[in-house]
């Protein structure tokens, strides 16, 4: 995510173009994901490992790379477009229908995903491999291809949403401005229970809290800073806590191999 925040930022910049940033930034994090891909697949380490190295790695490469453009801005602003009629409805509208078009992608991308993950075949093969990769191979499906596949297209996903954040949301570079947002996102694929349609609900509510918090501060609160900006992680974790415990009473959700990798001379 950080990565594609920084390069999604240099390449808008250099383009002039936030469309142009958004796409070198999805793809900037879809390389670096070829990164854990190469680790936990083919050399079948340890995914947890290197998802933290690679953590550690994206903030030390954007650090050196991105030292000459702290503080610089993307002035090229991107506009919201009013869906007519829907953006008048009253306080939905305004939050869902009066928003920029990567917003509206976003809508497009949940219901395409949820579509491909349970009413295509693709999607049986994905969930194939990640819930029983030796049957899937036996059925044909190519178990390290499917893998490496999708964990491109999450790193594309992630990459643009550093992306948006530095175009967009956010536009202007600081050192380590994801601010741990990323791990939001993991709680949030848990809080869904690897459910699309879930997790938008989850994201709404996320990025609610994180609203919340300059909300408050706008308004005159005494509460003080640096407690309301810890909420969206105090959610986290409170999040993190429920979801799994709730898995793990109703074994819903959670891939059956989630992290395990897969050799197939072991079969």
């Amino acid at each position: 995510m950080v990565i594609g925040a920084l390069f999604g930022f240099i390449a808008g910049n250099i383009t002039q173009s936030p469309y142009l940033g958004f796409l070198v930034g999805m793809l900037a994090g879809g390389a670096a994901s070829m990164i854990h891909a190469f680790i936990s697949i083919t050399l079948r380490g340890n995914q947890i490992v290197s998802g933290l190295a690679l953590t550690i790695f994206g903030l030390g490469i954007t650090n050196f790379f991105g030292q000459d453009w702290i503080n610089k801005k993307f002035t090229i602003p991107v506009n919201p477009v009013p869906v007519p009629g829907l953006s008048n409805i009253p306080f939905i509208g305004p939050i869902l229908f009066n928003q920029d078009f990567f917003v509206y992608f976003s809508y497009v991308l949940v219901l395409l995903m949820w579509f491909i993950l349970f009413k295509t075949k693709t999607g049986i093969h994905l969930r194939a491999v990640g819930e029983n990769a030796r049957a899937a191979d036996a059925m044909g499906v190519g178990v390290n291809a499917t893998r490496y596949f999708w964990t491109f297209f999450g790193g594309l996903l992630a990459g643009a949403g550093g992306a948006y954040l530095t175009l967009v949301y956010a536009p202007f570079w600081l050192d380590g401005i994801t601010a741990g947002r990323g791990w939001i996102a993991v709680a949030l694929v848990i809080f869904a229970m690897w459910n699309p349609l879930y997790a938008i609900i989850g994201a709404f509510i996320f990025g609610g809290i994180d609203s919340l918090q300059f909300q408050l501060q706008a308004a005159g609160t005494t509460i003080p800073s640096s407690l309301l900006n810890m909420q969206p992680y105090l959610l986290t974790l409170l999040v993190v806590i429920a979801a799994t415990i709730i898995v793990r009473t109703r074994h819903i959700g959670t891939p059956g191999e989630l992290g395990v990798p897969y050799a197939r001379e072991e079969k």
